[in-house]
């Protein structure tokens, strides 16, 4: 018995270590395997690639749009006509009708584009246009069409549209796989968004393309805020798009995606009719055909502020870390800006002041200036470690005089409501990037007041001298956002608390709000890593 034991005990040791030995042999051929399709996994060599270019204003007059336009553009030489697109039914009303008024280009730049409801009717209207002559050039972010490939495919395979994708990742199937070997280069991407028909009218803002932000989702909602504009500064955007589009980080579709099967086509065009003939995009699709922005515009009776605008805009190879300090967005803000003597109002979604920016809050307040922010509360925002990297600059803000509010979670929203929020959104989270300075310039764009913005990403806005637009968002923080928010304070031991005015009630809570202990706990921890140049 012992000696058969033995051998048993022996026999399984022996198929163990054979087991280990396979184990171990196939561990090492999977990893020596994943290194080698890394490694053979990269973008497409740089082809010379077509270049085109944009339509000017001066050579659209005859269309509808520029015909329409002809008699105010006369009328304010050198300025351009804005309009606050604040209401997310607006604003998407406002890019369909340019969409259906566009009689010879669109040029369409974004950092996300989604698969659902709004995403795939503006699509159809692309195509539509195409159909009927239209050159239509779109030109995506790559970090935000997840699940497009085939669907872009198919629309770059059409007549007169032409697809691009922006620092696109080399892997299609699972993205995030890119980073291992190219972490550098994809963690930097295009957050610009613009939308121009004709070169006569632009859409410029923080709006990305997707139900959340255009007020079709039961889920989370963005409160975010467009201008479109005409005039002047329609140049710049165009030449703008232009620089991207012929930049070396944008790939032509093709290279980068095999068109789908003609059976799979079939399919995908029908899943989109399917979207379309949905009740709840029927619903959606009536609720913009009756919101007043359609119908001013339709009507011709869109009320333009005209007056000066300035485009700021990164360098494209910001996101090859080969632009120059000086051609960044944020340079371009200071020179413009210059320090604000009476007031800085700012709002943004994602606030990260860093070091340098403390400094200049301390400077203006030393000076008298009077400041105010609003962002998310933790309640609210889509990017925990964001807020992370704003919360341990909560106490040196409020020491130094600074006015701080964070907007709550705003909930119970009627399906496609014209609710009249900070910005006339129906929002529940916030996503508008702005700020006024001293009540007479304010600044609409995708630019996010944090390191990512500043650093890594390229962004696009307009720097707008409006007294009538800069004290509109100066009197929000007056009125609405004191209604919508938590306004921080600091008690006698110097612990934070949160005011909270609701329905004619005062509520001072010393907690974060609706933050359970185990979600501050994580903050906290995230606050300590060093990753605020990430964020």
């Amino acid at each position: 018995m012992a000696t058969l034991t033995g051998n048993h005990h022996s026999d399984m040791g022996t198929q163990g270590a054979a087991g280990l030995t396979t184990w171990g042999r196939l561990k090492r051929g999977l990893t020596f395997t994943l290194i080698a399709l890394l490694a053979a996994c990269s973008l497409p060599a740089p082809k010379e690639r077509r270049a085109s270019h944009a339509l000017l204003s001066g050579d659209s007059e005859q269309t509808i749009l520029g015909k329409g336009l002809l008699p105010q553009l006369r009328a304010h030489p050198g300025l351009s006509g804005v309009a606050s697109l604040s209401n997310s039914l607006d604003a998407f009303a406002a890019r369909m009708s340019l969409i259906s008024a566009a009689q010879r280009t669109l040029d369409v730049q974004y950092y996300i584009w989604r698969d659902d409801i709004t995403g795939n009717l503006l699509l159809q209207a692309l195509l539509d246009a195409a159909a009927r002559g239209v050159r239509v050039r779109i030109l995506l972010d790559d970090n935000g069409v997840s699940g497009l490939d085939e669907k872009l495919s198919l629309l770059n395979a059409e007549p007169n549209i032409e697809v691009r994708l922006f620092n696109p990742f080399p892997f299609r199937l699972f993205k995030p796989l890119g980073f291992l070997t190219e972490f550098g280069r994809l963690n930097r991407r295009m957050h610009n968004k613009s939308f121009t028909a004709d070169g006569q009218v632009t859409v410029v803002g923080g709006r990305n393309i997707g139900d959340e932000y255009f007020g079709a989702t039961q889920g989370v909602a963005f409160a975010d805020l467009d201008v479109m504009a005409a005039g002047a500064v329609i140049d710049e955007v165009s030449k703008d798009f232009d620089r991207y589009w012929n930049s070396e980080p944008a790939y032509p579709l093709e290279e980068l995606v095999t068109p789908p099967s003609e059976q799979r086509a079939r399919q995908l065009k029908e899943a989109a009719r399917d979207i379309a003939r949905s009740p709840r995009a029927q619903t959606y699709t009536r609720a913009v055909t009756e919101s007043r922005f359609a119908e001013n515009l339709r009507a011709g009776l869109l009320d333009f502020q005209w007056v000066p605008v300035r485009m700021v805009s990164d360098d494209p190879d910001k996101v090859l870390n080969r632009a120059a300090p000086e051609t960044m967005l944020l340079a371009r803000l200071e020179q413009i800006l210059d320090s604000p003597e009476k007031s800085v109002d700012l709002i943004s979604p994602y606030f990260v002041p860093t070091e340098k920016g403390m400094e200049a809050f301390a400077a203006w307040a030393k000076k008298g200036v009077r400041l105010r922010i609003l962002t998310n509360a933790l309640e609210a925002t889509d990017v925990t470690a964001v807020h992370a990297g704003y919360a341990k600059y909560r106490k040196p803000l409020l020491k130094e005089g600074v006015a701080l509010y964070e907007m709550r979670r705003q909930a119970g929203q009627e399906e496609f409501r014209e609710k009249a929020g900070p910005f006339g959104s129906s929002g529940s989270s916030l996503h508008a990037k702005t700020f006024s300075v001293d009540g007479k310039r304010v600044f609409v764009g995708s630019f996010n007041f944090d390191p990512r913005s500043a650093r890594l990403n390229t962004e696009l806005g307009f720097v707008i001298e409006s007294v009538e637009i800069a004290r509109s968002a100066s009197r929000s923080f007056d009125i609405e956002i004191p209604r919508q928010s938590y306004e921080l304070g600091l008690n006698e031991d110097g612990g934070l608390y949160w005011v909270e005015r609701a329905g004619g009630d005062t509520k001072v809570l010393t907690t974060e709000p609706s933050a359970p202990w185990w979600k501050r706990g994580y903050v906290r921890f995230l606050s300590l890593l060093p990753i605020e140049g990430l964020l």
